[in-house]
């Protein structure tokens, strides 16, 4: 259940963040960091060592008297496992404190993947991972969740899901159901921004305030960030995205939605719409592999023949890049991000995929002159879901 403090900040945890982002830290760039004084930092930082929060990291280097104490976190005082849940694909990670992956698995999710075998083989796989390093379930500290909208993160249920393979996912208490079968605190967070707290981690270096992701698989899905915090709106609907309007009598992708909304162009279950409809009107310039009954013909074998060159299946997929194109250009006119982060099966299909709808996405960015976000497949790719519900869970612990 939602168990995070809604409290400011404590010394201790501005200066263990500090630490964590900055990886070796002295006291002095700590006590130019924060208004504290010297006695009041040297009292912290000894409780933290004394508490296992933290680790001396060595001497640094001289500016004419004694050579300072280096302070690092401590990456063994313990253990959060990150999960992803998604409609494609879902995968788990057991990160350290420094959010080192120490394992990482991931799995498909078909027809059989029911949310009671889903969790069973999640606490299987934890088994596994604490047994594999020898860690004592004492030294987890929860689990977080990030999951496929909308849900209620506050109650820590999944509502109603659109596209699972398997039933049984609507209305579907995942962090009850997760500490009862495992034992430890869970967490819940759209997965969408939880890739985008674990894509600002890979870069919290760059110190970037405003991002905004875009998750393009079976649907679409976006997050944003702004002065380095992530924007959460009246009710959790990360899927809206996809009901961008952008062509007003266009089609609709299934029996609910907007009429010629983004999703009925780009996305997953968009491109093997068209391709079927291809199919089913004899189209005879295709490979051997795709002459299959019209039912048959997914996102799988739409990605081979893509990489075979195919000249259909390369026609499908720079069709639906360059409506995504469209969709972030609309986007960043609105918000103006410094940077935008695409991932999804869609983009990671090809590299033809990417650099077409970052092409559009460009030359229908108003102000393109003057402002020029940078855009990036992220540096965890598809790894951002999971290792983002981990940090959730490592920012929100009571220091």
């Amino acid at each position: 259940m939602d168990k995070r403090p809604k409290t400011i900040p404590t010394p201790k945890r501005l200066i263990y963040d500090r630490i964590a982002e900055q990886g070796v830290v002295s006291k002095a760039e700590l006590l130019s960091a924060f208004s504290m004084t010297s006695s009041t930092l040297t009292r912290v930082l000894e409780e933290m060592l004394a508490e296992r929060l933290l680790l001396e990291s060595g001497l640094g280097n001289s500016s004419g008297g004694r050579r300072p104490i280096l302070y690092q976190i401590n990456p063994t005082y313990g253990y959060i496992f990150g999960l992803e849940i998604s409609r494609l694909y879902s995968s788990l990670g057991l990160f350290d404190m420094q959010m080192n992956p120490r394992s990482f698995t991931r799995w498909q999710m078909d027809e059989a993947m029911t949310p009671d075998r889903f969790i069973d083989h999640v606490a299987s796989n934890m088994k596994a991972f604490l047994r594999d390093h020898h860690i004592d379930r004492e030294h987890v500290l929860g689990v977080g969740i990030g999951a496929v909208g909308p849900l209620s993160r506050e109650k820590g249920i999944i509502l109603k899901p659109l596209h699972f393979p398997a039933r049984g996912w609507t209305d579907l208490p995942i962090c009850e159901l997760m500490e009862a079968s495992t034992g430890f605190n869970s967490y819940l967070e759209n997965g969408t921004n939880t890739a985008l707290m674990g894509e600002q981690w890979a870069h919290r270096q760059e110190n970037v305030q405003h991002m905004i992701y875009v998750h393009a698989g079976a649907g679409l899905r976006s997050a944003m960030m702004s002065h380095g915090q992530i924007v959460h709106g009246t009710v959790d609907m990360e899927g809206s995205i996809g009901h961008m309007i952008i062509q007003t009598d266009g089609p609709r992708l299934h029996d609910y939605g907007n009429y010629g909304a983004l999703e009925a162009y780009a996305s997953v279950q968009a491109l093997e719409k068209q391709a079927r409809s291809q199919l089913k009107r004899g189209r005879a310039d295709l490979p051997d592999y795709l002459q299959v009954p019209p039912e048959h013909l997914n996102f799988s074998l739409l990605v081979k023949a893509l990489h075979q060159d195919d000249p259909f299946a390369r026609e499908l997929f720079i069709q639906s890049a360059t409506y995504f194109g469209i969709g972030l250009a609309n986007l960043i006119n609105v918000f103006h991000p410094e940077k935008i982060i695409v991932g999804g099966a869609l983009i990671n299909s090809h590299d033809i995929y990417y650099q077409t709808a970052i092409e559009v996405a460009q030359r229908n960015t108003y102000y393109s002159s003057d402002y020029q976000p940078v855009f990036s497949k992220g540096t965890l790719r598809e790894d951002a879901v999971a290792t983002g519900a981990a940090i959730m869970v490592w920012k929100n612990l009571n220091l």
